[in-house]
């Protein structure tokens, strides 16, 4: 079983904007402009982003959003599905009712035409008890030792993680986070993104001892070097990273320029030591969407047929 993948799922938006439905958790999020400003500007980073991915030998299937009904957070595909090696495609349990609305049988169906998809299991039906898990949002998956990470939040629910461990056969190792004016932080890869090799996360944000020293052992103990981030570097996305594979089966970091902007030489050099550093800008849907390039980007781990 491998960490990354070289095929990506991305939505290209048609409505994208601020998303008054997920504003009171998603510290984030800032609204900006009017709409179609907002819509157009996001298109322009989008295609960018793509291209930058495909010139690095990524291999993209990109998916157009509809109209309606209205998403306009379905830039962040990795919130409602994930693809696994065992031909698993979960469906997750969206907070934000104009989120649920995100979960596309089409799309799975396309990815059909390239991939091999098994089974698909549904565990949105947490969403009639109010219980969420917002798939590799809530948790950060280290694929190859099989453990789920994930910060505890109103999006992200103990009971639904442990049906996905149950079911996958994960561990979860949970804990609380906070930012810097002790908000809990609602997805757990704003903070974390665990590669092959390294884990990078904002340790400052984990502010109970005793969980912090059980998430640290486990790094250590699955041969992850740890790259700690501060609150700024978090609040710029530098937790919210994604190790890929391109066609010659290199590693890319891949996230926004804003996160590599934050970065210091030091912690570039030493996240260059696994992988090629690969950056977008993608301001104007970080700012309104209050998420950045690991959220946009759904790995697809099925065969390819």
């Amino acid at each position: 079983m491998s960490q990354s993948t070289n095929h990506l799922l991305m939505i290209r938006p048609v409505n994208f904007g601020f998303n008054a439905q997920t504003a009171e958790s998603n510290a984030f999020q800032i609204q900006q402009a009017d709409q179609l400003t907002v819509q157009h500007k996001a298109l322009r980073e989008f295609d960018g982003f793509v291209a930058i991915l495909r010139q690095n030998g990524v291999d993209v299937t990109v998916i157009e959003d509809t109209p309606e009904p209205h998403t306009p957070d379905s830039i962040f595909p990795n919130n409602w599905v994930s693809f696994h090696d065992t031909g698993d495609v979960i469906l997750y349990p969206m907070q934000a009712g104009n989120r649920r609305l995100e979960r596309r049988e089409d799309i799975i169906s396309r990815l059909e035409e390239n991939f091999k998809a098994t089974h698909l299991v549904d565990l949105s039906r947490f969403e009639a008890k109010n219980q969420f898990l917002e798939g590799t949002g809530s948790m950060v998956l280290d694929r190859e030792n099989k453990i789920a990470y994930a910060c505890l939040s109103p999006r992200t629910d103990a009971e639904v993680l442990k049906a996905f461990c149950d079911y996958s056969g994960y561990k979860s190792i949970t804990f609380d986070a906070f930012d810097q004016n002790g908000k809990a932080i609602y997805h757990t890869n704003v903070s974390m993104c665990i590669g092959s090799a390294f884990a990078v996360i904002c340790l400052d944000s984990i502010t109970h001892a005793a969980e912090k020293e059980t998430l640290i052992q486990s790094l250590k103990i699955t041969d992850k070097q740890i790259i700690d981030i501060t609150f700024e570097q978090m609040n710029q996305f530098a937790g919210n990273m994604l190790e890929v594979k391109n066609a010659d089966g290199e590693t890319l970091i891949v996230m926004s320029q804003t996160a590599h902007g934050s970065l210091t030489e030091e912690q570039k050099d030493t996240l260059s030591q696994f992988g090629k550093l690969v950056y977008a800008d993608i301001n104007t849907i970080e700012t309104n969407g209050g998420g950045s390039a690991r959220c946009m980007m759904a790995e697809v781990h099925l065969e390819v047929v």
